[in-house]
C-alpha cells in the first residue's frame, strides 16, 4: 500500500517522489483532487486560503501537516485531532537574515530617498546614518535572530539580545522597555503569538530614542500600527517593515506615505535558497514518517505520528 503526499510545490514533489512506496501529488488551490481522502502527508501553501485550511478536515487518513512557514498560527486552529503539525523553522532563517540586514542598511543611508531622487533625476547629496558604530537590539533570538547576529557581526555593531526568557547573555522580554531607549535600530523577530501581539505599542514606541530604526522581520500584529503611523509621520522614528497590520496594506493607508518608512511585502523568506531548503526539509521529514521516527519542528500533536491502521510499512 502505497503513501499518498500532497504538497503545493513542484520543487518539494522532486525532491519526495522517489521516496519508496509514495505517490505524491502537487495541489495548491482550486478544486480538490479525487484522491483527497488518501492523503497522509499534506504541505499547504506558503499561506494556505480558506479551501486549502477547510480541505484538512476531509482527509480521514491525515497524520502529518508539513508547513512551509516557521509561524503555525494561522493552521492550528484547523488542525484535525491527532494530527502532526510541523513548521519549517530553519528554512527561512537565511532569507529573512539578508532581507533584515539589507534593510538596515537601505534604511539608515537612505537608499529609498535616493531611488525616488534618481527616477526625478535630482541629485540629492547629504550625509546619511550608518550601521557602523550603532547599537542594534535584536528582540527574537532564536535561529533567525542569531542568523541576523552573524550576518551584522562584520559590520562594527553592539548588539544586545532580548527573548521570552533570560539566559547566558541574552536578556528576557521583560527588560525591553529599559533597554529599547539605548538602541538606534531595533529588530523584531518574534513570533506570532498571544504574547507578541501588540507588544511594541505607543508605550514602548515612545521608550525609543529619536531617530531610531524600527526593523519588523517577524509579524505585523507585533507593532501597534497606529502608534507607529503617529510616531513616524513626524519624523521622530524611521521604519523598514517586511510585514505590516493589517497585510496586505490597502493602498490608501497612511503607513505607506509617512516619511522615512520603507515596506516590502512580506517577501523576506521568499527566495530560491528557501525553496531548497524548504524541499529538503520535507524530503527528511517524509522519510522520518515512512520509518516512524520522530519528527523535527513539531509544533502540535504527536511528534510520531500513528500510522493509519492497514499502513503497508
Amino acid at each position: 500500500m502505497t503513501t499518498t503526499l500532497w504538497v503545493a510545490r513542484p520543487e518539494i514533489a522532486e525532491a519526495v517522489r522517489d521516496l519508496p512506496g509514495v505517490t505524491v501529488e502537487v495541489w495548491a488551490d482550486g478544486p480538490a483532487p479525487g484522491s483527497i481522502e488518501d492523503v497522509e502527508f499534506y504541505v499547504p501553501v506558503l499561506m494556505p486560503s480558506p479551501a486549502g485550511l477547510e480541505a484538512m478536515a476531509r482527509m480521514p487518513r491525515l497524520r502529518v501537516v508539513q508547513l512551509q512557514t516557521a509561524g503555525f498560527e494561522h493552521v492550528e486552529p484547523h488542525l484535525p485531532e491527532g494530527v502532526t503539525l510541523c513548521n519549517a523553522r530553519g528554512a527561512h532563517d537565511a532569507g529573512t537574515a539578508e532581507w533584515a540586514v539589507g534593510a538596515i542598511i537601505a534604511a539608515l543611508r537612505e537608499f529609498p530617498e535616493f531611488a525616488a531622487a534618481q527616477r526625478e533625476g535630482r541629485w540629492a547629496y547629504r550625509q546619511t546614518a550608518a550601521l557602523a558604530d550603532s547599537r542594534v537590539l535584536l528582540v527574537g533570538y532564536g535561529s533567525i535572530g542569531q542568523a541576523v547576529e552573524r550576518r551584522l557581526a562584520p559590520f562594527e555593531v553592539q548588539i544586545t539580545r532580548v527573548a521570552s526568557r533570560a539566559r547566558e547573555g541574552v536578556h528576557g522580554v521583560d527588560e525591553l522597555p529599559e533597554l529599547i531607549g539605548h538602541a538606534d535600530v531595533v529588530v523584531l523577530l518574534v513570533p506570532a503569538n498571544e504574547q507578541t501581539r501588540g507588544m511594541i505599542d505607543a508605550e514602548v514606541l515612545a521608550r525609543m530614542k529619536d531617530g531610531a530604526l524600527l526593523v519588523n522581520a517577524a509579524r505585523g500584529g507585533v507593532v501597534d500600527t497606529g502608534a507607529l503611523v503617529a510616531e513616524t509621520s513626524r519624523g521622530r522614528l524611521r521604519a523598514a517593515l517586511d510585514v505590516t497590520d493589517p497585510e496586505p496594506l490597502p493602498p490608501d493607508h497612511p503607513l505607506w506615505r509617512c516619511p522615512g518608512v520603507f515596506i516590502t511585502p512580506h517577501v523576506a523568506g521568499s527566495t530560491p535558497a528557501s525553496v531548497r531548503r524548504i524541499a529538503r526539509l520535507v524530503r527528511e521529514q517524509a522519510a522520518r514518517y515512512l520509518a516512524g521516527e520522530p519528527l523535527r519542528n513539531t509544533v502540535a500533536g504527536p511528534p510520531v505520528p500513528t500510522p493509519r491502521v492497514g499502513h503497508g510499512r
